[in-house]
């Protein structure tokens, strides 16, 4: 199979599980939870690995942020023969009762981003492997599961409103890639979760919540570690 366009990689041998993640320093910090590691591709906002986790081969590979950066993504590495991802992202929290640095476990998605309608009717719904939600619930009880939205951007001036009608309805966080992984997962028979870091406090300063990632603030940072560690025990428990 040729290389992928964006990706920049072929079928890797005996490789079928990834993670995904959208900053590319992000690729680096998950490094550090594997061994013999291997630099890939750096390509645009596509920097990928690979290791090993107590004797799994997992690709380890950023997407950028938003939906279209991530379908490509998911598609070339389909292309490839992963059949297993894992998101290890981050999320806006949307309930007052989730604190920094909680994970939030996606179990469905309102899909509030313009690319998955490419794809699907909107009512056509988001949801992740039932499995890996089975287990994950067994291996971090303390998380918070339930229904997540993803979206297109930050700073429209609606975004409080939308904000406060969606909490509304119990949505526990907000990212803008769970949706992406959750559809495309499904059509194209991916197993798929999303584990979300808690970074943004709820009607908190946008901005006071990134920092404090950029900056890694402690606690965030340890949610961060959570969220790596849960994946990898989740994607070495999972049969090809």
């Amino acid at each position: 199979m040729e290389t992928q366009a964006h990706i920049q990689l072929s079928p890797l041998e005996n490789v079928k599980k990834a993670i995904i993640v959208g900053d590319p320093k992000r690729v680096d910090t998950i490094k550090h939870f594997l061994t013999d590691t291997k630099d890939l591709m750096f390509n645009r906002e596509y920097k990928s690995i690979l290791g090993t986790f107590e004797g799994e081969n997992i690709l380890v590979i950023s997407t950028g942020i938003g939906a279209p950066s991530t379908a490509i993504a998911i598609e070339e590495l389909y292309n490839i023969g992963i059949r297993t991802i894992i998101r290890v992202g981050s999320c806006g929290a949307m309930q007052q009762n989730i604190p920094l640095g909680e994970l939030v476990i996606s179990t469905g998605v309102v899909r509030d981003e313009g690319l998955t309608k490419k794809y699907v009717p909107e009512d056509y719904p988001g949801i992740p492997d039932p499995s890996l939600v089975h287990q994950a619930k067994q291996l971090s009880p303390d998380s918070h599961f339930g229904i997540t939205r993803s979206h297109d951007g930050f700073y429209m001036p609606s975004n409080t409103e939308t904000e406060a009608l969606w909490s509304n309805f119990g949505i526990l966080g907000g990212d803008m890639e769970t949706s992406t992984l959750y559809v495309l997962g499904t059509l194209k028979g991916i197993k798929t979760l999303s584990i979300l870091n808690n970074v943004v406090l709820y009607e908190a300063d946008l901005n006071e919540g990134v920092n404090n990632l950029v900056n890694e603030a402690e606690v965030v940072a340890n949610g961060e570690e959570a969220s790596i560690k849960l994946a990898l025990t989740l994607l070495k428990g999972e049969s090809n």
